[in-house]
């Protein structure tokens, strides 16, 4: 007898959910009813089998079935095909399908009706596989490595193709992940379903463990189970192993114990747990083990009862577009939908977690017959986002979040992964406001009212509004000068000026302020909206008043007409405007020049508009400039050749003081 050798039980060994609902089918319809039938052996375990064969379960194959029978489809599956040649037989069908091997026949149906080829990690000769296949309504393939995966894609011209990559529930897994790494590389087109069985991966993950710190590790499995089978290849790698079918092939064995100090044991999905305690029992007699271990205690661990409304932990065991799969420790499934995952609708599951992480979930449902466990994690962030907002109303502290939709009376906020409302009242900067111009838009805001017993709170995106603005009038008055440029957004337009938003203060640019060009509209200038620079021309601090210069010093055009235009030179000019005493036309932008009515012709002029047309461009001469009066004359009779003048200087003397007073009257308007 060997003395300090421990024995060590996977927690996760035996039945899987899919297996132990399939053998409770089998009994419970035994129990119903005669002429019970199993479509091929329910489970890779012969004891089982053997049990079932003698209460009546017998195994048959589809072409030994009878009219009349009750057949039970085992929990590998089958194809579409095989579900009509048992209705065409006669027979009453009990669908006894792995939840999870359901799910990926559902998959392969779907994707393969899309028009894409479907791979399946997997022994093509493995029922389950066989049953994936048949379910797919067009081009599929079988492949067991990665070598085989990359002799597939060539071979068959898969890159240039919409490829759907599924995994047999039981695939080993390290295995699986050199596979749909290489799919992503070699098949462009390729969507990979993670689709192993989350109680293989991590009773695969825990055979490994165990195996490293064992000196001998016994898998206990049916002989054609394949599951059984990668247990006992990855156990092999770390330790000495052996695969048995149950306790008497283990003392029949006669393994030499001599050198063992820890002895680990596993076993397939299709192992009953009273093997797996026979064979516990057996290598107990073998060697004198640790008291204190009681492998019941071990067993019962992985069976945690979960309620609805239960707090738990789980890992990140796989990740999709739609769902989240997560070990819970225990025998169930745990689920999280993409829709429990976030209250932000734009971000994929993905974005939120990834394989390994370990959250903080709630029990949703839970589903005694599927094994499958329906979790939230955004319930969860929710309830820790709700004491930050409790926390936040009592500091009054100032909360951002983003305006998620517009309801009756208000908005909703999420915050911390909590939906705040905000009424219309404390939502809208002004009356009449469109709220809808807030979805998606972040905000600050403050809590007015929590009521922590229907986990609800009311904000206001207002009273922080009116404090920023009060604010940063403060720190504007105290900091602003005449004179000085500050940048600004257009907030209204009027026929008087235009209105600036300056961070917080208002300001106006009257209309004189806003360009050099008198005939141009307010709105011909600028739009509600437009970023813009402008200058402090006075502060009025009791008033609050600010007024504000939009034109630019540079952009005076006298400045520019004095810099570039002089007495005696020739310029085209466009006539503008017509009068008795004669044409103003306009030499730059913003600057007009009279020709004198009896500048326009070398003859008697009596009527202007017989000579000139508003709109028409004319050569003329600059024959006086006035930059305190902000007079110029112009001529073009100054420019024709001469000839007999018809009483020039007499109309130039007698019309001279109208077109004197004319030219004051158009300075004034400037």
């Amino acid at each position: 007898m060997l003395t300090n050798c421990k024995i060590s039980v996977a927690a996760t060994a035996g039945f899987c959910f899919g297996v132990d609902n399939a053998v409770k089918i089998v009994y419970n319809e035994l129990d119903n009813r005669n002429n019970v039938v199993t479509l091929g052996p329910i489970i890779h375990n012969a004891d089982v089998v053997e049990d079932l064969r003698s209460k009546g379960a017998v195994p048959i194959e589809l072409d030994e079935v009878q009219k009349g029978q009750t057949v039970i489809i085992r929990s590998h599956g089958v194809g579409l095909d095989v579900y009509e040649k048992l209705k065409a037989a006669g027979a009453r069908i009990v669908d006894a399908t792995c939840p999870f091997v359901a799910r990926i026949h559902k998959i392969a149906y779907e994707r393969s009706l899309e028009g894409c080829t479907v791979l399946v990690a997997g022994d093509e000769k493995h029922p389950e596989v066989i049953g994936i296949r048949a379910h797919c309504q067009g081009e599929s393939f079988a492949f067991t490595s990665p070598q085989e995966l990359e002799k597939l894609a060539a071979q068959y011209g898969l890159a240039q193709k919409k490829i759907a990559v599924l995994a047999q529930t039981t695939f080993n897994k390290a295995i699986w992940e050199e596979c749909s790494s290489l799919a992503k590389q070699l098949l462009p087109q390729a969507e990979v379903f993670d689709t192993i069985c989350s109680a293989t991966g991590e009773r695969q993950r825990e055979v490994e463990m165990l195996a490293k710190s064992s000196d001998l590790m016994v898998i206990v499995g049916g002989a054609h189970s394949s599951n059984t089978r990668k247990l006992y290849d990855i156990a092999s790698i770390f330790c000495k192993s052996v695969h048995v079918e149950n306790a008497k092939q283990l003392r029949e064995m006669k393994i030499d114990l001599s050198r063992a100090k820890s002895v680990g044991i596993s076993a397939g999905a299709s192992t009953p747990a009273y093997i797996i305690k026979e064979v516990e029992q057996t290598m107990s007699e073998l060697i004198n083990v640790d008291e204190n271990f009681n492998w019941e205690e071990e067993m019962e661990k992985s069976l945690k009862p979960i309620h609805i409304g239960k707090r738990v932990t789980g890992t990140v065991l796989s990740v999709n577009n739609t769902e989240v799969y997560v070990d819970l420790g225990t025998k169930q499934q745990g689920v999280i939908p993409a829709s429990e995952l976030t209250n932000d609708p734009t971000l994929k599951p993905e974005d939120v977690v990834k394989v390994g992480d370990e959250l903080d979930l709630l029990v949703l449902k839970t589903n005694d017959q599927d094994g499958v466990v329906t979790l939230s994690k955004k319930k969860i962030d929710a309830a820790a986002g709700f004491e930050k907002i409790v926390a936040a109303k009592e500091t009054d502290e100032v909360l951002t979040g983003v305006v998620k939709s517009v309801i009756k009376g208000g908005v909703l906020v999420n915050c911390n992964g909590v939906s705040v409302f905000v009424p219309a009242s404390q939502a809208a900067p002004k009356r009449d406001f469109d709220l809808n111009e807030l979805v998606n838009k972040e905000v600050n805001f403050k809590i007015l009212e929590v009521n922590e017993g229907r986990q609800r709170a009311v904000g206001s995106i207002r009273i922080v509004a009116r404090e920023q603005r009060a604010a940063a009038q403060t720190k504007f008055f105290e900091n602003t000068q005449p004179g000085e440029e500050v940048e600004g957004v257009v907030k209204s337009i009027t026929d008087y000026g235009v209105f600036v938003d300056l961070g917080g203060v208002d300001g106006l640019v009257r209309r004189v302020d806003l360009s050099w060009n008198r005939d141009k509209k307010p709105a011909d200038i600028v739009s509600v909206g437009d970023k813009i620079t402008v200058r402090i021309k006075d502060i009025d601090n009791e008033t609050k008043k600010i007024s504000l210069v939009y034109k630019k010093d540079e952009e005076n055009p006298w400045e520019i007409f004095k810099a570039n235009y002089e007495v005696g030179q020739t310029v085209n000019a466009k006539i503008v405007s017509i009068t008795s005493f004669g044409a103003f036309a306009q030499i730059i932008e913003g600057i007009d020049g009279l020709i004198h009515i009896s500048q326009i012709a070398n003859k008697r002029v009596d009527n202007v508009a017989d000579v000139l047309t508003v709109g028409q461009e004319v050569e003329c001469k600059i024959t006086e400039i006035d930059l305190d009066k902000k007079r110029i004359s112009l001529s073009i009779r100054a420019l024709l050749p001469e000839e007999e003048v018809e009483e020039a200087a007499d109309e130039t003397a007698q019309e001279a003081p109208e077109a004197e007073e004319a030219a004051e009257e158009t300075t004034d308007a400037e």
